[in-house]
């Protein structure tokens, strides 16, 4: 009988918290695809609130601020802060959907909202690409 033997396979990662979950980010590897790394969640879902809380605005269903938020059951100041959101450049939108960007919290996308929309990706030290699309 053969004496037992053991392998040991050490994989490189790191556990990244993320609200709500752990993400367990790998190195990219010389022989696969890259890693597809996901929008950062509470961003998303701000985005998803501002652009429903803006459509409410529009369509007539509320007619301030106020009234919506209390019939939401959200504090004023927090929708208000949402619904900035709204006004980011939709460059910037897309290249947050697609995975997280250095540099993009909710209160830097909400002081960089305030701004017109070129200088919104200098506020957020973005780099435009060739394309004219964000990273």
């Amino acid at each position: 009988m053969s004496a037992a033997t053991s392998i040991t396979v050490r994989v490189p990662l790191k556990i990244r918290r993320r609200p709500g979950r752990k993400t367990v980010v790998t190195p990219e590897s010389d022989c696969g695809a890259p890693v597809q790394v996901r929008a950062d969640p509470t961003i998303t879902k701000a985005l998803a609130r501002a652009f429903r809380y803006q459509k409410l605005l529009d369509d007539g269903r509320y007619s301030s601020i106020t009234e919506m938020a209390a019939k939401e059951e959200i504090d004023r100041g927090y929708m208000g802060r949402l619904l900035l959101l709204a006004l980011l450049n939709p460059a910037i939108i897309e290249a947050l959907l697609r995975r997280p960007l250095p540099h993009a919290s909710l209160h830097q996308l909400g002081r960089a909202a305030a701004l017109p929309w070129p200088q919104q990706e200098a506020a957020l030290r973005l780099q435009p690409s060739r394309t004219g699309t964000l990273p």
